[in-house]
């Protein structure tokens, strides 16, 4: 309750900061990490951003390519692509947008120290900016998803002065051409953003100030939604959604997903003492085929999720219905143990961000693992926290999800392929899914792509650097008072046309 009454304190003090525009009040269920586009991981973190930091390119209700700070692009040839620029758009800080400004942002992406966009954009070999509204980009091959990797963080620039004046520090006062301008950040409690009167688009920004609060417990969110301490919220329970409804002030908004929920295994990642989880595809095997998708999906989400093997969704036109999971089977798991030598109950510690969600997954895990011999042990941390000991490799197994990307190739190229730079943070290695990877970005024809994923998904489910449990629905819910918000796949809560009726 304390924490509920903070939230609408602090939140009436921001109603009223920013003049005759209203204030929206958007709850997180997570808070975010670097609020720098090259190095942030975060799902929230892409949210803010969608506030604070146009793309080259985005994408629609339908997931089709439009055009942002871009207006249009071609392939003069398959490793050429031209990208044409609008014009009269300015950074944050009074700084010309251009294509200088676009090179030092996708050059920043591909060399800073830390980047997690280098693996979605190395197959760019050289740019050229042959005036300041065109940029050119040279690729070492063709590249099928580059385009979409554009529409999200890879494709966001940022002001070239500031990020030089700033270093390090950069991510503390970003800099970029969005709708609106960093104001403050309070870590755990808050992130302000106000209004950019200069941007290129403004007549669709109805709002004069955005915060963002954190508040990991979604049925405290929801309570500060009824209390008009937040005006919108997302990821919201299944087990909320009844009581949403039939609240006459508040608007629930579903829709399908892109990403996925799963089980990152560490294979070879940092230096902690080998475990038999990590070093016997066996013992991995025997712990997945202890857990059923379908028990987790209906006990902890009501049934609202879809229990999939696969890294994208089943809505996606890269999925295969070749993707099979075995069903939960312990006699077999206890088989697997015993051919790897594993004395029983054999110990493991599952890494998971503190949400009551997240736990109460860990819990089911926990029980259904015991029953083949596992002795899971739950380390529930702060999702930043646990990101950063993932990268570290200071875990054994971690429960983590993934917003999506409509391309599949977001999905898991840069947290399968092998070595730097990428998201792996398992260690995985394979040569043959490395080359499946490499060719799915070489080839444009949709059933070439899509079978050299299906067996990279089918390689994967033998390997087990991770395990993918469930692909979630997008569960927002706001207050009446909030028009114009159009739901897209990716989860994103975009800015342009939302207004607060009086």
């Amino acid at each position: 309750m304390r924490r509920l009454l903070l939230a609408a304190v602090a939140a009436l003090g921001f109603a009223t900061s920013a003049g005759a525009q209203p204030t929206l009040r958007i709850g997180l269920a997570d808070d975010a990490d670097a609020l720098d586009p090259t190095l942030s991981r975060t799902y929230v973190g892409r949210i803010i951003f969608a506030g604070l930091c146009d793309k080259l390119f985005d994408i629609d209700a339908k997931l089709n390519v439009v055009p942002q700070l871009a207006t249009g692009y071609e392939y003069t040839d398959p490793q050429t692509m031209v990208i044409k620029l609008r014009p009269g758009v300015t950074f944050h800080d009074g700084e010309v947008f251009d294509s200088a400004a676009v090179k030092f942002s996708l050059e920043r992406h591909l060399t800073l120290q830390g980047s997690t966009r280098r693996g979605e954009i190395n197959v760019i070999d050289r740019i050229e900016t042959p005036d300041p509204l065109t940029v050119t980009l040279h690729l070492k091959a063709p590249s099928s998803p580059l385009l979409i990797q554009l529409t999200d963080r890879s494709g966001m620039v940022i002001s070239p002065k500031a990020a030089m004046a700033l270093g390090a520090d950069f991510s503390k006062a970003p800099v970029c051409t969005g709708p609106f301008k960093f104001a403050e950040r309070v870590p755990q409690d808050r992130i302000v953003l106000d209004r950019f009167d200069g941007y290129w688009n403004k007549d669709a920004i109805k709002l004069g100030r955005v915060v963002y609060r954190p508040i990991v417990d979604a049925t405290v969110r929801l309570a500060n939604l009824q209390a008009n301490a937040l005006d919108f919220g997302e990821r919201f329970q299944p087990s909320d959604t009844a009581e949403i409804r039939k609240d006459s002030r508040l608007v629930l908004v579903q829709n399908a997903g892109l990403g996925f929920q799963s089980l990152l295994f560490n294979q070879t990642n940092g230096t902690r003492p080998r475990t038999p989880m990590m070093t016997d595809a066996r013992v991995r095997q025997a712990f997945a085929l202890s857990i059923d998708r379908n028990v987790i999906n209906e006990v902890v989400y009501a049934g609202l999720h879809t229990p999939n093997p696969h890294f994208v969704s089943p809505d996606s036109p890269f999925w295969s219905a070749d993707v099979k999971a075995p069903a939960r089977n312990v006699a077999r798991a206890k088989q697997l143990l015993a051919e790897a030598g594993v004395r029983t109950p054999l110990q493991v510690e599952l890494m998971l961000a503190n949400n009551p969600d997240l736990r109460q997954t860990g819990e089911v895990i926990q029980s259904m693992a015991a029953e083949a011999g596992f002795d899971v042990k739950i380390r529930s941390t702060e999702f930043v926290t646990a990101l950063q000991a993932s990268d570290k490799g200071d875990y054994e197994v971690f429960l983590i999800g993934w917003s999506g990307r409509a391309d599949a190739d977001g999905n898991v190229y840069s947290f399968t392929h092998t070595g730097p730079p990428n998201l792996n943070a398992s260690g995985y290695s394979s040569a043959q899914v490395d080359g499946w990877l490499d060719e799915a970005r070489r080839v444009s024809g949709m059933p070439e792509r899509r079978a050299l994923y299906t067996k990279v998904a089918q390689q994967l489910m033998a390997d087990l650097p991770r395990m993918y449990l469930y692909t979630p629905n997008n569960i927002f819910a706001m207050t009446t008072r909030v028009r114009g918000f159009v739901p897209v796949p990716d989860g994103l809560i975009r800015l342009h046309g939302i207004s607060l009726s009086p």
